[in-house]
């Protein structure tokens, strides 16, 4: 997922109000013959390739009409049909928490009858699953593509001066001591833009903290203070390496320095290239996991779902519907978006992936990832905020403050769920 926030799902609509809606408010309806089925989904900056997926469809399928919408501020503007119960049939957002909060508002249909999620790779469908607040049976959103985030690196500038990639935290930290020594400067960061706060935290706590942290915290088995330290203390260290006050640059700044050969690596995701690319086209990019551990077998690729589709609970044309997801899951569509977005498919077969994702192949092909840990903070919480105030954070103590308010803070902006959870437990014992 694109680290920008997307707006928070409003408390309103979190209501009984919103879970008791009326049957028969489909959008879904009928234009010249055809049934017209219409998605929403929330990526405006792959608006070219829902263009030409939407044209294939409807070139190809003479009894159902596709519409696909690409508005900006996707969220704010589902949100708002749901109030006014203008639905579309089905939407297309990513695996973080808004699609938990929807999914807990029971707006989603159960389509695990939909026979492509055979062919999903278990390890993005586990993902998925982890998104439940209170685990339910069925199959609710079918993930469609990921995108990873690790470190890319300057191939060219690394094949000049005969650097290796680092598979364990020492040799990583070695390397940046090597490339500092050489002259070069081994990491660029844009922390003016919070958001960007969360590429190196997520890359990190992946391969330090469990999968399921944010589950147990709320089941009140662990504590942040407990799970987050090393995560904390290691993107605290990297600051040692990157250019001097990295607040003062922007995310757009740093992309621009980066492709500039102003550093051999930048710890963001995957969805940075193209931005990188416009400024230096002939760039030789490739990325690599995060080597957070002293074991290489430890390490984990930080990858989640970038988008996933799933079907509103009052369509009326479920038929159609799920020809319009047969589509979209046929092999050459899914490429179509690979090739404008630079995304992982979540469906097993035989993609070309982008070249900057060669040295995380091994890793993706044999499922050894787990989802970004803030796809399961609360926007309201502003954890990338808090992560920029820590990392400018001088004091002896300002690892033990940050925790400190990780867990208070957690509690004040979760306090309904973690009850909820409570009283799922104590049913199931």
């Amino acid at each position: 997922m694109n680290y920008k926030k997307c707006t928070a799902l409003a408390v309103s609509l979190l209501t009984a109000g919103l879970i008791m809606m009326t049957a028969g408010c489909s959008s879904s309806d009928k234009e010249n013959g055809k049934t017209v089925v219409r998605m929403l989904q929330y990526k405006p900056e792959a608006v070219d390739a829902f263009e030409e997926m939407e044209k294939r469809f409807n070139e190809s399928h003479n009894d159902i009409l596709l519409k696909i919408e690409s508005p900006n501020e996707a969220m704010t503007v589902l949100k708002t049909r749901l109030i006014k119960e203008d639905y579309p049939d089905i939407v297309g957002i990513g695996g973080d928490i808004n699609y938990s909060n929807f999914l807990d508002a029971e707006l989603f249909m159960d389509i695990s009858d939909f026979e492509v999620v055979s062919e999903i790779k278990p390890a993005y469908l586990e993902i998925e699953k982890a998104r439940e607040f209170i685990p339910q049976e069925g199959v609710y959103g079918l993930p469609y593509v990921a995108n990873c985030a690790g470190v890319l690196y300057n191939k060219d500038m690394f094949a000049e001066n005969g650097w290796e990639i680092p598979e364990t935290w020492t040799e990583f930290i070695t390397l940046c001591e090597e490339i500092k020594a050489s002259g070069n400067l081994p990491l660029y960061f844009g922390f003016k833009d919070t958001w960007t706060c969360l590429a190196p935290w997520n890359s990190l706590a992946v391969g330090l903290a469990p999968a399921d942290t944010c589950s147990q915290v709320n089941s009140g088995n662990t504590t942040f203070a407990a799970e987050y330290a090393e995560t904390a203390e290691k993107n605290k260290k990297l600051l040692e390496y990157c250019e001097p006050d990295p607040f003062a640059y922007s995310y757009n700044d740093a992309c621009t320095a980066f492709a500039r050969g102003e550093s051999a690596m930048y710890v963001i995701g995957s969805y940075a290239v193209p931005q990188i690319l416009s400024v230096n086209p002939d760039m030789n990019i490739d990325s690599f996991p995060f080597p957070a551990n002293e074991k290489e077998e430890d390490n984990v690729l930080n990858s989640g779902v970038d988008l996933l589709f799933a079907v509103m609970k009052e369509t009326k044309n479920k038929d159609a519907v799920y020809e319009v997801l047969r589509f979209m899951y046929e092999d050459e569509t899914i490429q179509i978006y690979l090739d404008n977005q630079n995304a992982v498919p979540c469906k097993e077969g035989d993609f070309t992936l982008p070249s900057m994702l060669d040295s995380m192949k091994p890793y993706i092909e044999a499922g050894r990832m787990a989802d970004y840990q803030d796809h399961h903070y609360p926007s309201e919480m502003s954890v990338d905020a808090m992560i920029q105030t820590y990392l400018m954070d001088n004091s002896s103590d300002s690892t033990e403050k940050f925790l400190s308010r990780f867990d208070r803070e957690w509690k004040r902006y979760n306090r309904d769920l973690i009850e909820k959870v409570r009283k799922y437990e104590e049913g199931q014992q």
